[in-house]
């Protein structure tokens, strides 16, 4: 199963992330506390979102 980006953006969004700026091939995110590269992909497969919500310290939710 893969994940949208748009809905990975959105759940770190809805749990205070914000996009701190925009590197070459990644989008950083950050809460003033800790900082997530998310990748530019359309998809992701379900692994790689999940690590991605735990290096953010939220909840896997895929």
């Amino acid at each position: 199963m893969s994940v949208k980006r748009r809905d990975l953006v959105r759940y770190l969004e809805e749990n205070g992330f914000a996009l701190l700026r925009e590197g070459k091939s990644h989008s950083i995110y950050t809460d003033k506390k800790k900082t997530i590269p998310v990748k530019r992909h359309n998809t992701f497969d379900r692994i790689t979102a999940n690590e991605l919500c735990k290096q953010a310290g939220l909840r896997p939710k895929y």
